[in-house]
């Protein structure tokens, strides 16, 4: 009786327009994937529109308007006349506009420095572990907050004015010079002592920079006898230097553009706005006075693109001169 032998089925593909097990071809995704990437991008451009609108209508708009307002006799009230390059010639023959690009260039020169010095100071205090670090921190930054509000700004007024607590100190050493905001040569030192005091904000940038740089580096060049001086010299900065050049940038930009301070310690409205003899006449100030107190709208938006033009000039040259003294880690640029 002979042994029957069995075989396997054999295992056969998927006939001829069956489905796979992965489910149906879909030939119409690319179709599908495109119009919810449009969907998408209509969401995101819906939640941005607020920001389009307001950069539109509150920012580039009136960029442009400025523009053509810097070639016209406009005074705000009657229809803008063009008069070509007529602006640009008054103001570079204007000793008043000559005065306060001094000014700024002086504030600037001076008081950036000495903020930035006193800024990096304190990060150097604070970058060490001690008790209540926390509190000093907030101590220290607080100006920052509140230094450019108005109301500051008069209460600095009270404090350097005749006979008030800087006076009646400076009396006390045998210093009788009166008050610094009746002074025409002694208000725009009030404005940088007033710029200094609001070194909160590079302090925190710096701080953060100081916590960045590796112990280790320390711990060897002690070992190898180098003092505190050699070891900030040769670690610190270079190690900081690129928080260092932001600040730089970041303060410079601010100093030109200082007004309120300014306006108010100067005396505000009337004929003492920018200072007594113009002393605190800082550009931006008699850019006010021009287009607000005179009404000359035109020469106003002339003033204003000269300082962008100024301010990005000044901007390209930093960026130029980092390539020289900012160390960037390799890759990081």
């Amino acid at each position: 009786m002979g042994t029957a032998v069995t075989h396997a089925p054999a295992v056969e593909g998927p006939a001829k327009g069956s489905e796979p097990r992965h489910g149906p071809v879909q030939p119409g995704r690319p179709a599908a994937l495109k119009r919810r990437v449009r969907r998408e991008n209509l969401a995101g451009y819906l939640f941005m529109s607020p920001w389009i609108a307001g950069f539109l209508l509150l920012t580039a708009g009136p960029m442009i308007a400025s523009l053509y307002f810097a070639f016209t006799d406009y005074n705000l009230f009657d229809a803008p006349k063009w008069i070509g390059l007529d602006n640009f010639s008054e103001m570079f023959g204007d000793p008043r506009w000559r005065h306060s690009v001094q000014v700024t260039l002086w504030y600037v020169v001076v008081g950036t420095p000495l903020k930035l010095l006193a800024a990096l100071g304190v990060a150097l205090l604070l970058a060490q572990k001690r008790r209540g670090q926390a509190v000093y921190r907030a101590a220290f930054y607080a100006p920052s907050l509140i230094g450019a509000s108005v109301s500051v700004a008069i209460v600095w007024k009270a404090i350097f004015s005749d006979d008030a607590i800087v006076d009646r100190t400076q009396k006390m050493f045998g210093i009788d010079v009166g008050g610094w905001t009746g002074d025409p040569d002694l208000i725009i030192y009030s404005l940088v002592a007033l710029t200094v005091w609001q070194f909160g904000a590079p302090m925190v940038i710096f701080l953060a920079g100081l916590k960045q740089v590796p112990r280790e580096l320390y711990e060897a060049a002690e070992v190898d006898g180098a003092g505190k001086l050699r070891r900030f010299w040769n670690i610190t900065l270079p190690m900081i230097s690129p928080v260092l050049f932001f600040n730089v940038l970041l303060e410079t930009i601010h100093s030109f553009q200082i007004f309120s301070s300014a306006y108010i310690v100067g005396g505000g409205a009337g004929g003492n706005a920018c200072g007594p003899a113009d002393g605190s006449m800082v550009y931006t100030c008699y850019l006010y006075v021009q287009g607000f107190e005179n009404s000359r709208m035109g020469l106003a938006s002339a003033m204003a693109w000269m300082l962008l033009v100024a301010v990005a000039l000044v901007t390209a040259v930093l960026f130029w001169s980092q390539k020289r003294w900012v160390h960037y880690e390799e890759g990081a640029r």
